[in-house]
């Protein structure tokens, strides 16, 4: 889905979107990959940085958004899993981030980031590990535009889905307004995403289940038909 540079929370529809997560494409053939997704109907994409510090891995930086950036229209969510990301946001939205979503465990102080991050013209979304109570992000809640809700571990990709997780979707969904985003990532394929929609999840962020699959448009079309589509 093609978008104005700004904020693409508030471009984009309605309804279910699919964000297919490039850390898992193959990165020899980025460009082919991402052509298969939009090809399928994926929405927008998701970009998970990792800094080898704040997650025990390490993964693209600000010059691999640069390049995708080039190589499409499509809104690119940047999710931050590095220990500084007042740092690092600045330098991704320059390199072509539509939207920076960061850790509350890694903000020492949050609103000033997201007044940040609104100057910008950006997008912002918060997140936080699965062990981290919702209550340490309520004081955010109303200033940004998505929560992520982490159904596995951060920091590797084709882990299993978290069930219990399931419950605070639940209760995230009652704490956020009717234009704010609640987006799941971690183990998503059309089973899992099921029953995240059912919880009130309505961006879903899917890794393996898209770029490891044989038929790549095919894959980002199962998950459709569980999760439904944008609104018209």
């Amino acid at each position: 889905m093609k978008l104005k540079r700004g904020n693409p929370w508030r471009q984009l529809p309605g309804g279910s979107l699919i964000a297919p997560s490039l850390l898992a494409c193959n990165f020899a053939h980025a460009g082919q990959d991402i052509a298969q997704v939009v090809a399928g109907g994926a929405d927008l994409f998701h970009v998970d940085i990792m800094d080898g510090h704040f997650v025990p891995n390490l993964s693209m930086g600000p010059g691999f958004v640069k390049s995708i950036r080039k190589a499409t229209d499509m809104a690119l969510d940047v999710h931050l899993m590095v220990t500084d990301p007042a740092y690092f946001a600045e330098r991704f939205a320059e390199a072509g981030a539509d939207s920076i979503t960061f850790h509350a465990e890694a903000a020492a102080d949050p609103h000033t980031l997201i007044a940040r991050l609104r100057e910008g013209g950006l997008g912002v979304g918060v997140t936080l590990r699965p062990g981290t109570t919702v209550e340490s992000i309520r004081p955010v809640l109303a200033e940004v535009d998505l929560v992520l809700v982490m159904t596995v571990e951060p920091g590797y990709g084709g882990q299993e889905f978290q069930e219990n997780m399931l419950e605070r979707i639940q209760a995230l969904r009652g704490m956020l307004s009717r234009s704010q985003r609640l987006e799941v990532d971690g183990g998503i394929n059309p089973a899992t995403a099921a029953r995240c929609r059912r919880a009130g999840a309505d961006v879903y962020v899917a890794g393996e289940n898209l770029f490891g699959a044989r038929d790549i448009p095919a894959a980002v079309r199962a998950l459709r038909q569980v999760v439904g589509g944008p609104d018209a």
